[in-house]
């Protein structure tokens, strides 16, 4: 199929806040609240058609930029000015496919705005059509070209979607890991420690913060490792380091002392793969070493060109997070399937699916779809944990994405929230017109960007 062409009519720009149930720690800051960016856009074919779609990330502090001389509020302001600007371009703009409208290259806080824009222009261009997020990629519908030598349409065309996929669950810095570690219980109903997490939703795969501090992470891995190592079952970790670490001799200690601990041995062989421990500033200026786990890259995934770059130095995987654009994760599937047929030894290189509190309905749902297309398995998701659900949104926008998609979406303690049995998450309403969403959230109850 060609990839139709269409000008974007018109982009709204809207928020609305997100309260945390429980506070939630990574790197540097602690986040109680974060406001929530939605677009609106409208898009108009050739023919004349127009068609509406939309999309939502949280614009989180102190993860696109952690310059400690910026505020909480300088870097939701830092968001807010990528979207503006990405607006601007794309109402400027004249008709493209929708793979033309993204060129993330700028960094983090540049790509914010065009990667959240192109969202919700691809769901426009799905619901004009009346076909899914999943046949748009698959016929190729966004125009992706060849790319670094890579037939992209013929891979694109390969990829099958799941009903289904398992939640990594997080274990945060300032998580508690038994009722002995709750200072000031929530008591709503909903699991507050490590433990009662494994008792409510089954998880059997786990991401786990570092931060940086030997001493301090060891005797907290090994917390979290005396509750895992009571599931009967295998289970699976993940190592965030959060650029905690300055350079590879530090990680290689900590990798070395959780290889020896008694206590850690059954979570260090757990371990699937450690991500970005190293500061973004120094990551890619070194070689990794002393790790025997593959290592990932997140934050320093901020260009094109950022996986093949580290790829040199040792690094295995990247991220694949929708906040850094869907067409990147795209194009780096595709390389890491290129990559490992060149190697002729299985699977060496590879994705995988982060979260950044990612909220229930848009946000939520067009991350598993893409993850879930890209033939990942897992997926970290935190923002069923630190976030109630929906509480915070009009009943009217729960009702209808509980309606829509009642696979992955529940009632229980007072609102819709996500649905986790067993550590899996049922997604195959996600397949439907549009990108993944049968529901709209309410627009009257949001304010303006300013």
């Amino acid at each position: 199929m060609n990839a139709p062409r269409f000008s974007v009519a018109a982009i709204e720009l809207l928020e609305r806040d997100v309260r945390f149930r429980l506070p939630f720690r990574f790197g540097v800051v602690t986040l109680t609240a974060a406001p929530q960016a939605f677009v609106r856009a409208r898009i108009r074919l050739q023919g004349g058609a127009e068609a509406e779609g939309a999309a939502a990330e949280l614009m989180a502090p102190k993860w696109f930029d952690k310059d400690p001389a910026l505020s909480n509020d300088d870097n939701v302001e830092q968001l807010r000015g990528s979207l503006r600007a990405a607006r601007a371009g794309y109402l400027s703009g004249g008709e493209r496919t929708a793979w033309g409208h993204s060129a993330p290259r700028g960094g983090l806080v540049e790509n914010f705005g065009s990667a959240l824009i192109d969202r919700a222009l691809l769901d426009a261009l799905c619901r004009a059509l009346e076909i899914s997020f999943y046949q748009a990629v698959r016929r190729n519908v966004i125009g992706a070209e060849a790319h670094d030598g890579i037939d992209l349409p013929q891979f694109f065309s390969r990829l099958e979607p799941a009903t289904d996929i398992v939640a990594r669950h997080t274990v945060g810095l300032l998580d508690p890991i038994v009722a002995a570690d709750l200072a000031q219980p929530v008591a709503d109903g909903l699991p507050e420690t490590l433990e009662d997490v494994v008792a409510r939703y089954g998880h059997r795969y786990f991401k786990l913060k570092a931060g940086g501090d030997l001493e301090a992470d060891l005797a907290r891995l090994a917390a979290i490792a005396a509750v895992l190592d009571r599931i009967p079952e295998p289970y699976h970790a993940t190592l965030d380091g959060n650029e905690q670490y300055e350079g590879f001799e530090a990680v290689a200690a900590l990798w070395s002392r959780m290889r020896t601990a008694p206590q850690l041995a059954r979570l260090a062989r757990s371990i699937l793969f450690v991500e970005q421990p190293v500061k973004r500033q120094r990551a890619l200026a070194q070689p990794v070493a002393g790790v025997e786990a593959p290592v990932i890259i997140d934050e320093s995934d901020d260009s094109l060109d950022a996986f093949p770059r580290a790829r040199v130095l040792g690094y295995r995987g990247v991220s694949s997070k929708t906040c850094k654009g869907i067409y990147k994760s795209l194009l780096n599937a595709a390389r890491c399937a290129a990559w490992n047929a060149e190697a002729g030894s299985g699977p060496v290189f590879f994705m995988s699916g982060e979260d950044l509190t990612i909220q229930p309905g848009l946000a939520l749902q067009q991350d598993l779809a893409l993850v879930s297309l890209l033939g990942l398995t897992h997926v970290e998701r935190n923002g069923h944990h630190y976030v109630n659900g929906m509480a915070g949104l009009p009943q009217v926008e729960q009702a209808a994405f509980l309606a829509g998609h009642p696979d992955l979406y529940e009632r229980s303690h007072g609102a819709v929230r996500p649905r986790i049995r067993r550590g899996r998450l049922e997604i195959g309403s996600l397949s439907c017109a549009g990108y993944a969403s049968r529901a709209m959230p309410d627009w009257n109850s949001m304010r303006r960007m300013a």
